[in-house]
């Protein structure tokens, strides 16, 4: 049974995390030292290490604890049947940018460094088997089946994501045309609601 004091612990480990994340996502990877997010958090850099091994252990845990955030935020705009995936379709890349264009980039700058290579590797193997997992909790929502749904995620996920960093809206129309058509085609193959023709877009 945890304790109040792990559970403290805890809270604060993660009230740090993102702190540090908010810190380098609004300033960029390189203006931001060890006292710079002592000070943010309101704590002392001794403290900060009584939680993390070094400013790399910091910033790697942080960048995982606050993406796989920004993943569950997404989950939880999915559509819930066939008749909204449209609109989501249409909204979440614009939304996506508005609300974390600014970690994106940072969760790049920080995947993308030599240093933390590795560690990006890993992430993106957990988001793989993470977007399968949810894939799967769609498929009775949507009436297809989660393995043609999962690559179609990873479509969007990519659309949304270069819209985030980029602004690219060439990009962004050419990736979610496609990503409609292909819908198009499997409903009107899978779901008994297309084939019927009660589903209108």
């Amino acid at each position: 049974m945890r304790t109040q004091n792990e559970e403290a612990r805890k809270l604060k480990k993660i009230e740090i995390m993102n702190t540090c994340f908010d810190c380098y996502a609004e300033n960029g990877l390189s203006s931001v030292g060890i006292k710079a997010i002592a000070k943010a958090c309101d704590c002392s850099v001794a403290t900060l290490y009584l939680y993390f091994d070094n400013l790399d252990d910091l910033i790697i845990q942080s960048v995982e604890y606050c993406m796989t955030k920004v993943e569950d935020d997404f989950m939880a705009k999915a559509p819930t049947d066939v008749e909204d995936l449209w609109r989501f379709i249409d909204e979440i890349p614009y939304w996506t940018a508005k609300e974390h264009g600014k970690k994106y980039r940072l969760m790049y700058q920080v995947y993308t460094h030599p240093k933390y290579r590795q560690y990006g590797q890993k992430f993106f193997k957990g988001v793989d088997e993470r977007y399968t997992e949810y894939a799967k909790s769609l498929e009775g929502k949507l009436g297809l089946p989660a393995e043609k749904i999962t690559p179609l995620i990873f479509i969007l996920i990519r659309a949304c994501v270069h819209y985030a960093l980029f602004e690219d809206e060439f990009y962004l129309k050419s990736q979610i045309d496609v990503l409609k058509e292909t819908l198009e085609l499997f409903l009107a193959k899978y779901s008994p609601k297309a084939r019927s023709g009660t589903f209108t877009e």
